[in-house]
């Protein structure tokens, strides 16, 4: 057999370092997204909710905060933050309502992740 020969052969393939390195790989990128996605999920809710809240025609902070307590009370998830962290404004006679937020989520006992949330209506 030529050289040139042998190498057409040759068996291709992964070997089995390579093989646990891409399983711990893997892994740990799903650990990370089963830790993250229950917070970007709040985040949504959260946004939903004070969207919702700013369209519904809610002029004072009181009723603002009365009807996002009240959507906090219905959507379970919402835990982070309260309607005491709401900044009410208006913006060209148009109420907006702004949030923002830091999340930790621990990964393993000495390591953890920081998100920071925010957000505003439109």
């Amino acid at each position: 057999m030529t050289v040139e020969h042998r190498t057409l052969r040759s068996q291709r393939g992964i070997t089995l370092f390579g093989l646990l390195f891409w399983a711990i790989v893997i892994g740990f990128v799903a650990l990370l997204g089963l830790r993250v996605l229950p917070t970007v999920n709040e985040y949504f809710t959260i946004k939903r909710a004070v969207e919702q809240i700013a369209a519904s025609g809610q002029t004072t902070v009181p009723e603002i905060r009365a009807a996002f307590d009240k959507q906090q009370q219905i959507e379970y998830s919402i835990q982070s933050i309260t309607s005491k962290d709401l900044e009410i404004t208006k913006v060209n006679e148009k109420v907006v309502i702004s949030f923002a937020y830091g999340k930790e989520i621990e990964i393993m006992s000495p390591v953890y992740l920081l998100i920071k949330y925010e957000g505003r209506s439109k």
